[in-house]
C-alpha cells in the first residue's frame, strides 16, 4: 500500500486536510503552503524548502498549558538528536556534535543516537577514530548506536589499505565483526532498549551478514525469534503504559520514506512483512531509518504507514534520518545521485504530551530544513 504524508485533526469531526504528493515528482525541491489544519491540540504542521533554507526556528516549539485550542505543543519537550552514516566523515562528525550542542545543549539533551553505520568498513581503528572524536566534543551524556552495514565490510579488504572482493572474507570471521561493534557500545547484543529522557527506545539490528550465510545475500537483516519476540513484548507494554516509542534501525521499511520504492532498498529486510506487521499496529511508534543518505529535502522525507490487517487505520510513523557522510537522492532512472559531498543532516526530536515534533537540521550551514510536528493517539 502507498503512505502518503497527511494532515488529520482526529478531534475534528468534519473535514479531513489530505495532502498527495505524486511519487513521480518526490525529487523535486519546492516549497508549497498547505492547507491550514483546524486548530487542535492534535494538528499536524508540514514544512517542505529548498537545500539551504531557513526554518524561522531555533528552540524547542513554544507549549502551551495544556494545548487545548491550539496547534501548539503540549506541555516540557524532551528533547534528543539523531544523525547516522557518519561512514568515516569524522570532518562532518565533528561539525554536526558543535551544531548539536548549539540547538541541544548537553546539559538538557536527553541523548544522541547514532542510527548506523558508525564506521565505513568496521575495523577497530575506525571505531576509535569515531570515539576520539566524540570525546573531543561536548556532547550529551547518554550516547546510543544502532549497527549499519558498514559496520561489515572489513572482510572485503585483505588489509586496511588494499581491496580484495575477490578473495571475501580474507580470513575475517562474522564473529569478530560482532565484536568490534560490542567492544565499541558496551553492549552484548545488537538490539537494545534506551532511556531518552523518560521516553522508551529501541534499537533493532541485524543479527548475522548474511554473506556468510547465504552466497546470494550480502547487507539484507536478519532478526532472530528472539529479537523479534522482544520487540512484540516492549511495543505491547509500552501501549498498555501509553508511551510514545522511538525505534531506530539502520536500514529502511519498504515503500515508507525518500528511496524505498527505488530498487535499490526494496529489499533490505528478510523478515519485512513480518516487522511491519508488528510496527503497523501501534498509532504511537515513531520508526526512524537511515542507509540511503537521502536528502531530508525530499517531500516524503517523513510518512505515515499503514498495514493492511493491523486494524490500525492511521498507520505508525517512519522517518528518514539524513547522513552525515554524503547526501543522495534519485537520479530519475531508477538509480540514485550523490549531491555535494560537504552535505550533512541529522534531525532534533521534540516529544510532548500530546504529539512530536521532528526537526531536520543542516549541519553544514547551521541551519534548519524543515519540521513536522505529529499528533500522538
Amino acid at each position: 500500500m502507498t503512505s502518503w504524508p497527511w494532515l488529520l485533526c482526529p478531534q475534528f469531526t468534519g473535514r479531513i486536510y489530505l495532502l498527495r504528493v505524486n511519487a513521480s515528482r518526490m525529487n523535486e525541491r519546492f516549497h508549497h503552503d498547505f492547507p491550514q489544519p483546524p486548530l487542535c491540540h492534535r494538528s499536524i504542521n508540514r514544512r517542505v524548502a529548498t537545500i539551504g533554507a531557513t526554518a524561522a526556528v531555533a528552540s524547542p516549539a513554544q507549549a502551551s498549558e495544556n494545548g487545548h485550542g491550539s496547534n501548539r505543543p503540549s506541555g516540557k519537550a524532551t528533547i534528543f538528536t539523531v544523525i547516522s552514516d557518519i561512514q568515516g566523515d569524522l570532518a562532518d562528525f565533528d561539525l554536526a556534535l558543535k551544531d548539536i550542542e548549539s540547538t541541544n545543549p548537553s546539559k538538557r539533551s536527553a541523548g544522541l543516537v547514532v542510527n548506523g553505520d558508525i564506521t565505513p568498513r568496521g575495523y577497530d581503528f575506525e571505531y576509535d577514530a569515531v570515539r576520539k572524536v566524540l570525546d573531543a566534543n561536548t556532547h550529551a551524556s547518554n550516547v546510543h548506536w544502532a549497527i549499519g552495514n558498514h559496520e561489515f565490510y572489513v572482510p572485503k579488504y585483505s588489509n586496511p589499505t588494499t581491496l580484495a572482493q575477490a578473495t571475501w572474507p580474507n580470513g575475517t570471521t562474522e564473529a569478530s565483526l560482532f565484536e568490534s561493534f560490542f567492544t565499541f557500545t558496551g553492549r552484548d547484543k545488537v538490539y537494545a532498549e534506551i532511556d531518552l529522557g523518560g521516553v522508551p527506545g529501541l534499537i533493532l539490528g541485524t543479527e548475522k551478514y548474511m554473506h556468510y550465510h547465504d552466497a546470494k545475500l550480502w547487507d539484507e537483516v536478519w532478526l532472530s525469534e528472539e529479537q523479534i519476540t522482544w520487540l512484540e513484548q516492549r511495543l505491547a507494554y509500552w501501549a498498555r503504559k501509553g508511551k510514545p516509542v522511538m525505534v531506530f534501525t539502520h536500514h529502511p521499511f519498504p515503500d515508507t520514506v525518500s528511496g524505498t520504492r527505488n530498487n535499490l532498498y526494496k529489499n533490505d529486510y528478510l523478515q519485512a512483512d513480518r516487522l511491519l506487521g508488528i510496527l503497523g499496529k501501534y498509532k504511537n511508534v515513531f520508526v526512524f531509518t537511515a542507509h540511503t543518505h537521502w536528502a531530508l529535502q525530499l517531500a516524503d522525507w517523513e510518512v505515515r504507514r499503514t498495514v493492511p490487517g493491523t486494524g490500525n487505520l492511521q498507520g505508525f510513523q517512519v522517518i528518514n534520518t539524513g547522513a552525515v557522510q554524503t547526501l543522495w537522492e534519485d537520479n530519475g532512472a531508477g538509480g540514485e545521485r550523490a549531491l555535494d559531498g560537504r552535505e550533512a543532516s541529522g534531525l532534533q526530536v521534540e516529544v510532548y504530551n500530546d504529539c512530536v515534533v521532528v526537526r531536520a537540521r543542516d549541519y553544514r550551514r547551521g541551519e534548519w530544513i524543515k519540521e513536522v510536528q505529529i499528533p500522538l493517539f
